[in-house]
Parts: structure tokens; C-alpha cells; sequence
């Protein structure tokens, strides 16, 4: 494969409808009267939301009481860690950047936005914020362990989601890109690797570096090159409709194997994607081709999430014909697919790496930097 570089929710998360739906309407559509009821749902989200951001966090967790256990994951700025409370034997993961190699890449806006946005925002499909740390060299961002592992690894050992399966995830990404956007919340990098699947076998987005509150627009080059839109990539100054293009690409990607847009060198990629030239399998059914070509939609105006209509033109597209919008924001809905693993402690789902040991210097290294975090 291509590679890039009970099923219900806590009570106090879950969604309830004002009044009970038909079945026709549940699965043709989503009326204007749900998405109505549903707003107010998202206005009380973002209200929660905006209260978190303002205040600052407490924190019940001591860094002395985590016990660290196997590297999960390792990236450009650091690496995560399984972890176990020593106390309760609850189990995290925890992001470890390494100060150092965040100033060198230039990141240091984006890993203090990100822990803000972590602290902040609740949603069934997003990862959140347990606690966080710092010391001479590190900084740590605990958040819980998702036991399915990547998208990612999945979707290269099944080469391909079958629609059924891609049509159960996909419509839980619309419904978390709904609620971040919601929230004036920009994601700019979904892709399979920043989505976990959880023991349930529903989503997690994760990853927030790239995240930031939007007022207006924005020119910020980030992301990865196959999933950039064409409005970022020639710096026109671009909004939540980035967003969506890349939702357009994860969803290809999901059903094909491989990214719509694709070459071996960066600036061919660049080229396909704001020429916006693809082709879709002949496995793809006739809807699924009709809303891809709907979100991959260079002109602004024409995509879908973009228009007068927002996410209702997800909602009501007939290849998600059949899903239950109120049942999946509850986790309500058997998943087609639901990761395997022997127990609590293990980590089958995710890659092996060479364990590394973290040794603070000591004395503190870039405090003025990183003094608000």
C-alpha cells in the first residue's frame, strides 16, 4: 500500500435528539430540523470549549506516579510512550517532544497551540488532554491510550476499506471536522496517520500541531504535501474549506488504497492537486464517485462543507445513505470492524521501535521559550 510519510459514551457527551426521528428520515437524510437541534448540541460543545481555553488546567496526575512501559510511535520531534499509572494501572500515552528539536524545526507556536487545543476541546472523535509536563528538555503531553492504533496500519494491511467500513468512518470525520469548525478550529492535517481507531472500533483524531483558532483566513504553509488544498498551496490565504479538500483525499484514499494525488517528486504533487486531475478506481461505486468529486473540487465555491448548505451536503449525499448521525455521534452503531488485541496491555496494533531513554539535562534549556506551557 501506498504509505505516506457497549458501544456508548459517557452521559455527560452524549447527544439526544429533541424529539424522536422517523426512520425515513434517519435514513434519507438529515432534515434541516435535526441539523437545527443538532446546533444547539455544538453551541453547548463550544461553549465548554471556549471555558477550558480561558482557564487554566488542573491536573490530578503526578509525572512520579506514570511508569513508562514501550514506545508506541516516533516522529520528527520526539516519540510516544505507553505508559501505566503506578497507583490505579490506567493506561496512557504520552507525546514526547524534545525542546531542542521543536525550536530547530520551528515549531514552537504550533506544540504550545497544540496543548491548548488538547486542554480544550471534547468531542466522541478527538483525543484529549490528561495532564502535561515539562522539564530541563522535554515537554509531555499525556493523553489516553487508543489500543486500535493508525488508521494507517489498518488501511496497509487491508490495502483497501470496503465502502461499508469507509462510509462508518468517514462519517465520523465529518461529524468531528463539524465540530472543530465549530469551535473556529482549523485541523490542516488529516491524513490515516493522525487517526487512531479505539477498542470499540470507533475514531480518534489526533495530532493537533497544525491546529489553530481561525478568525477570517489564514496563509500558513502547513501539512502533508498529498492532502494540501490547492487554495494553501498557492498561499491565497485559505479557511476551514482546507479541511474539507483533505477529508475529499483521506476519503479516496480510504476506498482506493492510495492518495488521488501522488508523485515521487513534491512539486509534481503540488501541480496534480491544483489541477485538480485524479482518477477513480473502477471499484468505486457510482455515489462514492459523485461526493468525491464534490469535495475535490478546486473551485472553492463548489465544494461541499463550503457552501450555503455546510455539512448538510454530507449529511444528505446519497452514498451516506443509511447512516444514523445521531446514533454514530453516540457511538450507538455496531462498527463494521473492531481491532483485535489480547488484552489491555497490548500494543499488537502499533509498529515496534528501539527503546530510548529520556535524560534531562541538568539545567533548563530554553525556559524564556517555553515559560508558558
Amino acid at each position: 500500500m501506498y504509505s505516506h510519510k457497549s458501544f456508548g459514551t459517557s452521559r455527560s457527551m452524549s447527544y439526544r435528539a429533541g424529539s424522536p426521528n422517523t426512520s425515513a428520515e434517519i435514513h434519507d437524510g438529515y432534515t434541516d430540523k435535526q441539523q437545527e437541534q443538532y446546533t444547539k448540541y455544538l453551541k453547548k460543545l463550544k461553549t465548554e470549549f471556549q471555558d477550558r481555553w480561558g482557564q487554566k488546567p488542573n491536573f490530578s496526575i503526578e509525572f512520579s506516579d506514570l511508569e513508562r512501559l514501550k514506545t508506541l510511535g516516533s516522529g520528527a520531534f520526539g516519540r510516544v510512550i505507553l505508559l501505566k499509572h503506578s497507583k490505579n494501572n490506567k493506561l496512557y500515552a504520552m507525546k514526547v517532544l524534545e525542546k531542542e528539536k521543536v525550536i530547530k524545526m520551528k515549531q514552537v507556536e504550533h506544540s504550545l497551540y497544540e496543548k491548548r487545543v488538547l486542554e480544550a476541546i471534547r468531542f466522541p472523535f478527538t483525543v484529549s488532554m490528561e495532564c502535561s509536563f515539562k522539564d530541563n528538555s522535554y515537554i509531555y503531553f499525556v493523553m489516553p491510550f487508543v489500543p486500535g492504533g493508525e488508521m494507517f496500519m489498518h488501511l496497509r494491511r487491508m490495502n483497501k476499506f470496503e465502502e461499508p467500513l469507509a462510509k462508518f468512518y468517514a462519517s465520523q470525520v465529518v461529524l468531528a471536522l463539524e465540530y472543530l469548525h465549530f469551535c473556529n478550529l482549523v485541523y490542516r492535517d488529516l491524513k490515516p496517520e493522525n487517526i487512531m481507531i479505539d477498542k470499540n472500533g470507533y475514531l480518534k483524531i489526533t495530532d493537533f500541531g497544525f491546529c489553530k483558532v481561525l478568525q477570517g483566513r489564514t496563509w500558513t504553509l502547513c501539512g502533508t504535501p498529498e492532502y494540501l488544498a490547492p487554495e494553501l498551496i498557492l498561499s491565497k490565504g485559505y479557511g476551514f474549506s482546507v479541511d474539507w479538500w483533505s477529508f475529499g483525499v483521506l476519503l479516496y484514499e480510504m476506498n482506493a488504497g492510495y492518495p488521488p494525488f501522488y508523485s515521487n517528486e513534491p512539486m509534481k504533487t503540488y501541480e496534480k492537486i491544483v489541477a485538480g486531475k485524479y482518477r477513480c478506481p473502477s471499484s468505486f461505486s457510482s455515489d462514492l464517485r459523485d461526493l468525491v468529486r464534490n469535495v475535490l473540487q478546486v473551485d472553492i465555491s463548489k465544494r461541499f462543507g463550503v457552501m450555503k448548505d455546510g455539512v448538510l451536503d454530507y449529511k444528505n449525499h446519497k452514498w451516506f445513505k443509511g447512516i444514523e448521525w445521531d446514533a454514530i455521534v453516540n457511538c450507538r452503531v455496531q462498527p463494521p470492524f473492531v481491532p483485535k488485541y489480547k488484552n489491555a496491555y497490548d500494543t499488537g496494533n502499533f509498529d515496534k521501535y528501539e527503546e530510548e531513554p529520556f535524560v534531562p539535562a541538568s539545567y533548563c534549556r530554553y525556559e524564556s521559550v517555553f515559560i508558558d506551557f
